[in-house]
């Protein structure tokens, strides 16, 4: 009932506040897939860019009369202070007197507006905003504690798999449409306990991309197509943490939390020229986060920089009762204080020989690593088998997505499985599932035990972890160098941490990240050796257009 009279409220406040202009108008998209339909990846053929659930002018309507008053005036008077700036930065302009926190919310709030109401421009990138943040802002603003974390009073997007007891939940998918979860994710009630603001929820590839087969990454029920800024329709917005690589790209919120199970946060960073990390499992709770496999899953930051990654991570890391995998996890702090340890001299790295061959961004950033000190040694990893890697995630989510809603959604979702989402899609294919929902499809066919499950497991890990581990130990490297998600089902069973550094740009102008991959519970070290990179290389650009 509670949850009920909640989303009443919140469908009254949106409506009493209801904008006399209507700031985004539905258009006719025909053209624009006619163009696409001869794509030459498959996947970015769609049958839909806009939503057909997600009404943006009631999004933004709560906050009407306060970006009024801000106007574009004040809007670009306060973008040299803003944008492509990092954390410390920004809180020095806050300590100043030169900016509040309420100026910088309202300076995002204003932003995503004027940008995600242009067709030209949209990027269907933002699902929710909360309604009370600019109340909230000045609440920090009053507050100002003496001691503070970095994170205080920064603007925090996150994917819409991440409990949030004042927005809805959804995964994307149209069946979550009005699911209001009992309370905040875990990770959310870090960020707040240390001061952060949640700005709002982003689109993502619906149900984490185990959902349907073949399909574009970044596609949602709810949201529609998640653009790429730096190619709309021409690019992959990489996935499934799509919204938040996106909007960190286009400087919509200081930085966005996503969540990987493989891939699903290096890929979008790496195809939208931000940092993302996706840490050892058991370093960030999964708890109140919509599931694919509690073997896999961890959610991480994604950034405009290093130094922004490491107190995102920081203020996220602890431990949680009610994520077991947590509380054997050995306790890192020194994130930040690792960014600015950027010497690379004796540092050693292994470059993949396969990418050295066909890769000149990855021969170049070689090169700059060399260069700054650090001796890179030519590798090939020997071939293992991942055989059975479906499997996991199709055996862990036939069990922990009931488990999720059954421990933390309110009496009308609490007993939603696979096979009850399954049939509601079915019921209006179009509006549901435009392209198809076969990875479901096959999560309810998965017939392996719970044994057969766990020993799959053993033999993975063991597999994937000698393919890094035997070139690390001949070596002795501190990291493996990759690219983008290449090779992310491998650091996934085997439990390595990844970190994703943008490294430049293709001769079409799409983006590429250099990934440094470590043995389990090394994030102090990536941080150390990707703000070393990040210093000599210095190339994530802003978007044209999104200045």
């Amino acid at each position: 009932m509670k949850k009920l009279l909640l989303f009443l409220l919140f469908a009254v406040i949106a409506s009493c506040s209801q904008p006399a202009k209507q700031y985004w108008k539905p258009y006719d998209e025909s053209v624009e897939l006619l163009e696409n339909e001869t794509h030459e990846n498959s996947r970015m053929r769609y049958k839909l860019i806009q939503s057909k659930f997600h009404d943006k002018n009631v999004m933004w309507s709560p906050f009407e009369k306060a970006l009024n008053r801000f106007g574009d005036k004040k809007y670009n008077d306060l973008k040299p202070l803003i944008i492509e700036q990092n954390i410390p930065t920004i809180q020095q302009h806050i300590a100043s007197g030169n900016l509040s926190y309420e100026d910088l919310v309202t300076f995002y709030l204003y932003r995503i507006r004027l940008l995600e109401s242009n067709p030209e421009t949209t990027l269907h990138a933002v699902l929710a905003l909360n309604p009370n943040i600019i109340e909230e802002a000045k609440q920090n603003d009053a507050d100002k504690p003496s001691t503070k974390h970095p994170i205080y009073g920064m603007p925090i997007l996150l994917k819409d798999n991440m409990n949030t007891a004042n927005m809805p939940t959804t995964a994307g998918a149209a069946i979550l449409e009005h699911h209001f979860p009992d309370e905040d994710a875990f990770v959310v009630k870090k960020l707040k306990e240390n001061g952060a603001l949640i700005l709002g929820k982003v689109n993502l590839s619906e149900w984490a991309y185990y959902f349907c087969d073949g399909c574009p990454l970044g596609y949602s029920a709810i949201g529609g197509q998640t653009l790429n800024p730096y190619g709309r329709k021409i690019f992959e917005t990489g996935g499934s943490s799509s919204g938040s690589g996106v909007s960190v790209a286009a400087n919509y919120a200081v930085a966005a939390l996503g969540s990987e199970t493989s891939g699903s946060i290096l890929s979008p960073s790496s195809k939208n020229a931000v940092v993302g990390l996706k840490p050892t499992i058991g370093l960030v709770s999964r708890t109140g986060i919509v599931p694919i496999s509690s073997t896999l899953d961890t959610s991480g930051p994604m950034t405009k920089n290093v130094t922004d990654n490491a107190i995102l991570l920081d203020a996220i890391t602890a431990v949680d009762q009610k994520d077991s995998v947590t509380l054997s996890a050995p306790r890192l702090g020194l994130f930040l204080e690792s960014t600015k340890q950027t010497s690379l001299k004796g540092i050693r790295l292994g470059a993949i020989s396969a990418l050295i061959e066909t890769d000149s961004l990855y021969r170049d950033a070689i090169d700059d690593l060399k260069k700054a000190g650090a001796e890179v040694v030519k590798m090939a990893p020997t071939n293992v088998s991942l055989s059975g890697f479906a499997t996991i995630l199709s055996g862990d989510m036939k069990r922990d997505l009931p488990a999720y809603f059954s421990a933390t959604s309110t009496a009308g979702f609490s007993n939603l499985d696979v096979q009850k989402i399954i049939n509601f899609n079915s019921s209006d294919s179009l509006r549901y599932m435009p392209y198809n929902q076969a990875r479901l499809d096959g999560v309810l066919a998965d017939t392996v035990s719970a044994q057969r499950l766990v020993n799959i497991k053993k033999q993975l890990n063991k597999n994937a972890s000698s393919f890094f581990d035997t070139p690390i130990k001949t070596h002795k490297l501190d990291a493996v160098l990759s690219i983008n998600n290449y090779h992310a089902a491998y650091a996934a069973i085997a439990f390595y941490p990844c970190l994703t550094v943008p490294m430049g740009y293709s001769e079409l102008g799409e983006p590429k990240g250099l990934t440094f991959i470590a043995p389990s519970f090394n994030e102090e070290k990536l941080l150390s050796i990707a703000a070393g990179y990040e210093n000599i290389s210095k190339q994530r650009k802003l978007p044209k257009g999104y200045e």
